[in-house]
Parts: structure tokens; sequence; C-alpha cells
């Protein structure tokens, strides 16, 4: 199992304050409305993040007494916090009032699932910090993370009267947070948004960075902008109602930066969760950890955050031949990553055996290893993937686990070694 919050004091600053290093005083639990450092405190005033938390490509700052941990992301659009701790979500009003003005209005977007659960504690949060908020409600799926779905959170801003000062908070997982943060990004050229993610796999991954989108009928997150977020809050202790599927879903994308980044992580990640999901934060924060180090290098994804995409130009393929209904985002992700993995080793990029370990990992989580669908059906999906430079498709390869590169190739010389593997 992974560290526990605890065993995360300290760890390894890659940023975080003024002086680059750990855990600030007390006083600012994350960003203020510039970005940079913030003066509210969370509960008791417990805080991490220097006074600018910028100048490097990323920064962790560990868990204080209280338990609770910081990673600073220092994109170009200004630095933030992404602020992990159990119990956070009954502190969303106070963080929230750091931001946005007075008066221009306070929009809550969430899906039903999410607001039955979860609805009471938000609003109470809210109240207790003197904030008003109209609440924009959609369905839960994928289904929703659409035009038409961009389309009704537009009419809702409208009713809101949400101005350009105003707020948007994204409550929900993946879909939410990507579609609230397009239409944030969009609505009246641009509004301010906190992501207030309720499921593993957009705490580790889809509320950080910035990357928004839909989906079109031509393919997945075809149709968005890069938004940086004016705060993350991950509250791990949501995910205790969390369904398994749900679950695993998320753990698929921790497996991702195992293979990726760090062998220790992937054989931890592996058995995570078998003895229950306390334990979590120390997992969410080291995710986190890595993908701010590399969104601080990489922004606008041209050069190494492409590596976070593992995996995923095939899993994107199976998600649309599955309707975006037969496989959540996961599944479809550790499907992909045992294809990319299968296809670099028969290519000779990838050591031998690293497949084997990677199908392990997944299997341990409950995870399908096999897709459904034929090369045949998936690789043409793949042409308006956005990696592809100059018709030539560029995959994300792992050298061996902890180690990946982007590699390009022609679809030619793709649907050869695909199809060798059986």
């Amino acid at each position: 199992m992974y560290p526990d919050m605890e065993n995360l004091t300290g760890a390894g600053a890659v940023g975080g304050g003024s002086d680059g290093g750990g855990v600030g005083g007390a006083g600012a639990a994350g960003g203020g409305p510039d970005g940079a450092g913030g003066q509210t405190g969370v509960a008791s005033g417990h805080g991490a993040g220097g006074s600018d938390g910028a100048g490097a490509a990323g920064g962790s700052a560990g868990a204080d007494a209280a338990g609770l941990a910081e990673v600073r992301v220092a994109a170009g659009g200004g630095a933030y916090s992404v602020l992990i701790c159990d119990g956070l979500l009954d502190e969303a009003g106070a963080l929230a009032a750091e931001w946005g003005q007075p008066g221009d209005g306070l929009a809550v977007v969430t899906d039903s699932n999410v607001w039955g659960r979860y609805g009471d504690r938000l609003s109470a949060a809210m109240g207790k910090a003197g904030l008003d908020f109209g609440l924009a409600m959609l369905e839960p799926g994928e289904g929703a993370k659409s035009l038409a779905g961009l389309e009704q959170l537009y009419s809702a801003f409208a009713r809101m009267r949400l101005k350009r000062g105003g707020l948007v908070v994204a409550f929900g997982g993946g879909v939410v947070g990507d579609l609230a943060g397009f239409a944030a990004a969009t609505w009246m050229r641009g509004v301010k948004y906190i992501q207030m993610p309720t499921t593993l796999l957009a705490q580790v991954d889809s509320s950080v960075g910035g990357k928004t989108a839909i989906n079109i009928n031509e393919g997945k997150n075809l149709a968005g902008v890069f938004w940086q977020p004016a705060l993350v809050i991950a509250d791990p202790g949501l995910l205790k109602s969390l369904p398994p599927r749900e679950f695993r879903c998320g753990m698929a994308e921790v497996i991702k930066y195992g293979a990726i980044r760090s062998e220790k992580l992937l054989a931890s990640a592996g058995a995570f969760g078998r003895g229950g999901k306390a334990g979590a934060a120390g997992m969410i924060w080291e995710c986190c950890r890595i993908k701010a180090e590399i969104v601080g290098k990489d922004e606008f994804d041209t050069g190494e955050r492409m590596l976070l995409n593992f995996g995923h130009s095939f899993g994107h393929a199976i998600e649309k031949l599955g309707g975006y209904s037969s496989h959540n985002h996961g599944e479809a992700v550790a499907m992909g990553m045992c294809i990319a993995a299968e296809t670099g080793e028969k290519l000779g990029l990838t050591e031998y055996g690293t497949a084997t370990k990677l199908r392990e990992a997944l299997a341990l989580q409950g995870l399908d290893t096999e897709s459904p669908y034929l090369i045949e059906e998936i690789l043409p999906q793949m042409a308006l993937d956005k990696k592809n430079r100059g018709g030539a498709m560029r995959l994300v390869m792992l050298g061996r686990i902890g180690e990946a590169f982007v590699h390009g190739m022609e679809y030619e010389e793709l649907e050869r070694t695909c199809k060798a593997r059986a």
C-alpha cells in the first residue's frame, strides 16, 4: 500500500513555497485570487504553500499536522494549489469565498448522483461562509459531456446572471470537471473555476492540469481548451461511497502514473484497496505531484505532457467503439495501456515482460486487459488523435516500467505491428 498521508510530511518538494521548500507555516490553505498563496486557512488555519508557490515546475508540500496536504501546480496562467484532506468538503465555502467578485455570481455544476449524496454538505459549507449559489444539474454519465450539455450550462449561467467576475465550482467526477471547465473557459471569454473532484479518477488526474473538453460524434475530447482552475479541493473521504466500478476506473489512472514514472507506485497500486480504501490520500498526492511536475514543464501538451496519455490513444478509440457507455474511461485506458505495451515489445522498444507486469497490476484491480474489439476496428478511430503530427501516428510507449517516451510511426507500420501481436 502506498504511504498514508502522515508519512508524506516533508516529502520531496519540487517547488512549494517561495523558497521552493516543503510546508509553509500556519495561514494559507491554498492559492489566493492571484494564484499566489492566499490568506484564508482551512478549519483551524492549517496551511501549506509559501508566499508565491510559483517559480518551479511543480510543487509538493507534504502534509501538515492536521493531515492537510498540498501540491502546487505552476502553470503559465498562474500557480494554484491542489489541497488534499479528509473532510475538506465541509470547508469548501471558506475556500470558495476567496475567489470571484461579490455580486457577480457563483455557479455550482454537478450531476444528480453527486448532489443526491453530498449536496446537503456542500450547501451547508456554502451557507456557513455566507455564499449564495446557483445550481446547474447534469445527468450522470459521459453523455452529458457534449455540445448539448455545454449549451445547458450556458443557459444556466445566463439564468443565474453569472458575470465575468463570477465563479464556477465543478463538483463531480471527470465528466463534470471537463464540461464545467470548458464552460467556464468560454463563458464571457473566461471566468474562474474551482475543481472539487468526487471520484478517484478526477482526484488523481483530470481535475489537475487545466484540460477541459467535450466529446463530439467524431471522437472524444476533440473540442476543448486549456483553462487552469483557481484551486483544486480533493476530499479522499468522498471515495468511501464510490461504487467499485468507479474506484477501479480511477485505479487504472493510478497504474498509468506508475507505468510512466514510478515502478514503486505501480507495485503499490496493483494491490491497493483490497483491504478497503483507507490511505488513498497518499496515492492521490503522489499522482498529483507527478502531474504537477510534468504540467509545469509542458502546460500545453506539446512535449513531455503527452506521456500522461499513455494508453489513451487506444483507450479513447475503445470508448468510442463502445458508444461511451460500454466501457468507462479507466476501463478503456486499461485495455489501451496493454495494447501499447505489447506493441512496444513487438517493436523492440519496450523491455520484454513489461506488458505482463502491467497486466498483473490491472488484473489485481479487477480491470479487463483484453479489448473486445479487433485492432482493425480500433486503429481507424485513432485518425484524429491530438498527438498525431504530419500524417504520422504519435504513441506513448514504455522503455520499461517507470520510463516512457513518445514514438512516431506510420499508420501502416502500426497496423502491421498490432496485427502481428495475435
